[in-house]
């Protein structure tokens, strides 16, 4: 598929699932491994450590032993794309399963992995030409769902539903003191965040109420200092982690909002950057939480925010971002787009000279909700 962007040029790859068998990587204990030499003459444990160097890609494409170490505990884990997925046949007003499939960079197939332990609903007649939000976030490596909707068109979880890709369980979090959806959500410095947003009705109190849970420490919600008002419980709302802060708007799109900052340290709100607010038009994630790139949905226009000049820097235009629904960044230079159809992720490389883009497709019949960049789930 020939795409062009502000570098110029380029051809984006189409990534199919692919149908290979994949078994060879599977149940396979540091034993098995051990069972093959990995590096003639090189005590197991020191071949190991050797070959932990090596890009996984190499290692995959070499051997069959080698394609077995990277997928063990042994080998550190490398990073994979995770996306919450419903059925494009989901019956309409009733709750449904979601799936949660993880994307392995390496071999390029969807793996199927255990999905959330309860239904969602996801569409009512009041809202017919939009699906009913489903928050989630992660940190410390986990994916943490925190709101939704429920059939009685209630808050779906009283507690964060956490799910750890290396055990690959689901497990409870703490109760919330308040469940509820169309919040912001967050997560930075190992804590995640939720801010306003609406209960089994609208309350002025949880719509400006604001609650932090720190995995590193103890295991309850902590009150912080309340929102102004309520303006931010009208949508589902993304706070980013940026350099010991947390950003946030509470209209997505190119309509008039407003845009509010939270200093951790200080614990107080205070008011977005008008060079910042004016060119948040769209999905925003921010990279090692150093660095915020944000998605102009009706440009398809990739930006990069420049908080000394506040200002917004283009960094490429490209019709597939049109519409972007999510924008999650990985610490190495790749951003991932979820693409407005739901069934397309595009993956912007921008520690490349020329930014490349190239695109993941879900698997057949689901629609993705969400996505987070994890470490790959072990396969032995």
């Amino acid at each position: 598929m020939d795409t062009s962007s502000s570098a110029g040029k380029f051809k984006t790859p189409m990534l199919h699932r692919r149908r290979d068998n994949t078994e060879e990587t599977h149940n396979h204990s540091e034993d098995d491994i051990c069972s093959h030499q990995l590096l003639p003459g090189i005590p197991c444990h020191i071949a190991q450590l050797c070959l932990s160097r090596v890009p996984p890609s190499t290692l995959f494409s070499v051997s069959r032993s080698w394609r077995r170490l990277i997928y063990s505990d042994a080998f550190p884990p490398f990073n994979s794309i995770y996306a919450l997925f419903h059925t494009t046949d989901s019956r309409r007003y009733l709750s449904t399963t979601l799936h949660l499939f993880s994307f392995d960079p390496i071999s390029q197939n969807w793996l199927s992995i255990p999905h959330p332990p309860i239904k969602f609903l996801l569409r009512h007649p009041s809202f017919i030409s939009r699906k009913l939000p489903i928050q989630s976030v992660s940190v410390n490596g986990k994916l943490i769902l925190l709101a939704a909707t429920n059939d009685d068109f209630h808050p779906a979880l009283t507690h964060p539903l956490i799910f750890d890709p290396l055990s690959k369980e689901w497990t409870k979090g703490p109760d919330f003191s308040t469940p509820r959806r169309w919040c912001a959500a967050g997560a930075t410095q190992g804590s995640v965040y939720i801010a306003s947003g609406v209960g089994s009705k609208y309350k002025t109190d949880v719509a400006r109420s604001v609650e932090k849970w720190d995995l590193n420490s103890e295991w309850k919600w902590e009150k912080l200092e309340n929102l102004k008002d309520g303006k931010f419980s009208r949508d589902e709302i993304e706070a980013v982690g940026f350099k010991g802060k947390l950003c946030m708007v509470n209209v997505k799109g190119d309509g008039a909002k407003e845009g509010v900052i939270y200093d951790l340290k200080k614990d107080c709100w205070e008011d977005m950057p008008e060079g910042m607010i004016s060119g948040w038009r769209g999905p925003a994630a921010a990279m090692a939480e150093e660095r915020i790139f944000a998605v102009d949905e009706s440009r398809g226009c990739l930006k990069l925010y420049d908080e000394v000049k506040d200002k917004w820097t283009e960094i490429m235009e490209d019709d597939i971002l049109k519409g972007a629904l999510q924008v999650t960044a990985e610490k190495c230079g790749k951003i991932c787009v979820l693409c407005g159809d739901g069934v397309r992720i595009a993956v912007v490389d921008v520690a490349a000279p020329a930014s490349r883009v190239w695109v993941v497709e879900s698997p057949p019949r689901l629609q993705a909700l969400s996505m987070h960049i994890l470490p790959r789930v072990p396969l032995c």
